[in-house]
């Protein structure tokens, strides 16, 4: 068997195909025309880093019935992503009504790390203090602001979405997340 130069073994390898490049960033529009399936009402949050740390964005997007009801995004010249996640994560908790009597409304992240923040771990880690029993938690201010809006907004269901597989509002998000990155929206 010949030689593999990349691991000096002897057996040999399949190369792997390139998994297909999505655009770097796609504007609202280009979403629209491109996009249908998911879920249709809730608030879709996302944030993006361009380098981490370094430049980054966050959006979001609170649709009723496939209709946008307000749409938001911002950027930061030097983050992370995670910060950048956590912050539209707070900005579409701060457009829904506080209170048990609210409407429910599903509140869409496709990051694992913010929802499990904020619906698993977040409780404990106040009870001990605002730390983590290994260590300090990153980005706690951001944390315990995202964790006291979702506590005050009791119907605001906190829920994970995957990231890219064609869901409308979640690659609307990352339209708006991505903005900073091209001179339109």
């Amino acid at each position: 068997m010949p030689m593999s130069p990349r691991s000096g073994s002897t057996r040999s390898f399949a190369r792997r195909r390139a998994p297909a490049q999505r655009p770097v960033s796609r504007t609202t529009a280009e979403v629209l025309a491109r996009f249908a399936d998911g879920p249709q009402s809730g608030v879709f949050t996302d944030g993006s880093c361009s380098g981490n740390p370094g430049p980054g964005g966050w959006g979001v997007v609170y649709v009723r019935d496939g209709e946008v009801v307000q749409q938001l995004h911002g950027h930061d010249p030097d983050t992370t992503n995670n910060r950048m996640e956590l912050t539209a994560i707070i900005e579409g908790l701060r457009l829904l009504p506080a209170g048990r009597d609210a409407e429910v409304v599903p509140v869409f992240s496709d990051s694992r790390l913010v929802v499990d923040t904020l619906t698993k771990w977040a409780a404990g880690w106040e009870r001990l203090g605002w730390r983590r029993s290994t260590g300090p938690v990153a980005n706690v201010e951001l944390v315990r602001e995202a964790y006291a809006l979702a506590r005050e907004r009791p119907n605001a269901h906190i829920q994970w979405i995957r990231a890219h597989d064609g869901s409308l509002w979640n690659e609307y998000a990352d339209a708006l997340a991505t903005a900073y990155l091209r001179p339109e929206v």
